[in-house]
């Protein structure tokens, strides 16, 4: 029952999703918390994070546009948010509110997880705030051979410049180990929906193919790179780690494996 010391956690984003939503409201129930979960958007990202801190809301989720436009408004960028100046999660304090990255910590964990070598190439693609997040997490685990590509060339030099890596003008010709679509191409309800991320030539010659976009889980890249019998991480993965680090956050508990599965599941169910 939803009741005055109910605690709210929102999101803000262009264009809300309901995993989020049905994720975290499912743990809150599984786990009898008093909380509840609401995705929003707005045209005011300044007074939007003021009314976080001024309504008590405990914790806010943040995607695109706003991962960079919120920064200003927040009191302290912790070391996840400030290795790649994004933020996606704020924790309110009594007023204080502190920002976070979740994506970069998932990357970080899902490197560790499949134990992708340092010593492989990576091609990325994309230079807003989650090709942010997979670059910095590449060279936090010591990745020196990343090359970056970048449809807008301007955010894509400057983001290779940032880490000390190669920028590439085109993707004609080249060949990685690991791929990392960090781009909407393939998302579902983009103009790019049905489209590759990457050249068939270049996934054909890849070992690893990530694709940072959570839905849908199977994109059109995730899809060709198993028919090539490539190892593929999906976007999937991706939203459920740092969901995990943000319901985390928010309520102090962590919820075990099993839970998780369940209300990563439950989520997907409508998405």
């Amino acid at each position: 029952m939803i009741n005055k010391d109910t605690k709210l956690c929102i999101s803000l984003a262009g264009r809300p999703g309901n995993f989020g939503t049905r994720f975290h409201n499912y743990l809150y129930e599984k786990l009898a918390l008093n909380y509840i979960y609401k995705a929003f958007t707005t045209a005011d990202i300044e007074h939007a994070i003021k009314g976080v801190r001024a309504l008590g809301i405990r914790g806010c989720a943040v995607s695109m546009p706003f991962k960079e436009s919120c920064m200003p408004f927040i009191d302290e960028i912790s070391e996840s948010a400030q290795a790649i100046q994004s933020v996606n999660t704020i924790v309110n304090e009594n007023g204080y509110l502190k920002a976070y990255n979740t994506d970069y910590i998932a990357i970080i964990k899902l490197i560790e997880k499949y134990q992708l070598s340092p010593q492989a190439h990576v091609l990325v693609q994309g230079s807003g705030g989650m090709a942010k997040a997979v670059v910095a997490a590449f060279k936090h685990k010591g990745f020196e051979n990343v090359s970056i590509y970048s449809r807008n060339e301007i955010t894509g030099k400057m983001l290779a410049s940032l880490y000390g890596y190669q920028y590439l003008d085109q993707l004609v010709n080249q060949v990685a180990d690991i791929l990392v679509n960090a781009t909407p191409i393939g998302m579902e309800g983009g103009k790019e929906v049905n489209e590759l991320a990457f050249p068939a030539f270049i996934i054909e010659q890849a070992k690893v193919v990530f694709d940072v976009v959570a839905s849908p889980e199977q994109t059109p890249l995730i899809q060709y790179a198993t028919q090539q019998g490539k190892h593929t991480i999906s976007g999937a993965e991706v939203i459920v780690l740092q969901a995990v680090e943000q319901f985390e956050l928010y309520t102090q508990q962590r919820p075990d494996e099993h839970l998780i599965k369940e209300a990563a599941e439950f989520a997907r169910q409508l998405v």
